[in-house]
């Protein structure tokens, strides 16, 4: 069992850049999206169908062209969440779960704290879902929580961890948070299999950043402590390039 989450930065454009042959070489039986940037009634879903996503469920924010999670399965869950419940999270389209047999997995698309309105936005909805992760991680036992945190956890995961000390995705507070997410019963899969340095999910546009992988680890696939066992594998696979993200995975046992 193969699980991608990939943060798109716009579900047409990575469509246009050659996506739908990467997820035919790939062939995941589950995708996480995030920030997809569009309705599911501007996306050519049927292309997706016609490789094996005969399960797709996507959930768009309320702004058209903005944010927006979507999951793709091969496999048919047995219930399907979207949203939170949460009104002010819901609107941004952030959090869509799947429920299988054996696990549920989720596409998580947590806010940037890109100006002090954001962060302030950001630090709400990071309280509250945490909140509501713990009460959800007391009913579902075997949850993966894939996607975009917009947080580095600790300094071997962004590249100038001095310089960055001060900006949103690399403060304390958010740092905290992670670490206190962890603790709540939950692996961070990558690290499991990985302990080295300069491993990124995330460059800037600017400055060549990708090229000199001047990056940052804001990409995870968190895994219910109750998975353990099942958790087989889990890659950064930096050298894809359809966004400013690139994808990771986790393989599962059967």
């Amino acid at each position: 069992m193969k699980i991608v989450s990939y943060n798109v930065n716009g579900i047409r454009a990575a469509m246009n850049k050659g996506l739908i042959d990467w997820l035919i070489k790939e062939d995941p039986d589950i995708i996480c999206f995030q920030e997809i940037k569009a309705l599911e009634d501007q996306i050519n879903i049927s292309e997706f169908e016609s490789i094996g996503f005969k399960y797709n469920y996507w959930f768009s924010a309320q702004k058209k062209g903005y944010s927006g999670v979507a999951i793709l399965s091969k496999h048919e869950p047995i219930h399907v969440e979207y949203g939170t419940g949460i009104s002010y999270m819901d609107f941004e389209g952030r959090n869509l779960r799947l429920d299988f047999e054996e696990f549920s997995v989720m596409s998580l698309y947590l806010p940037s704290g890109t100006n002090l309105d954001r962060l302030e936005f950001k630090l709400n909805y990071m309280d509250d879902f945490l909140a509501y992760i713990k009460e959800l991680n007391s009913k579902i036992k075997n949850l993966i929580i894939a996607g975009d945190y917009n947080i580095c956890h600790k300094a071997i995961d962004i590249h100038d961890p001095i310089r960055n000390k001060n900006v949103s995705g690399f403060l304390p507070v958010e740092r905290e948070w992670l670490q206190k997410f962890i603790d709540s019963g939950f692996i961070d899969s990558f690290r499991e299999y990985n302990s080295n340095p300069h491993q990124y999910s995330w460059w800037t546009y600017r400055a060549n950043a990708r090229a000199n992988n001047k990056g940052w680890r804001i990409d995870y696939i968190m895994v219910s402590s109750h998975l353990k066992n099942k958790l087989n594998d889990a890659e950064i696979l930096n050298d894809i390039v359809h966004s400013d993200h690139c994808p990771i995975t986790i393989r599962l046992k059967n």
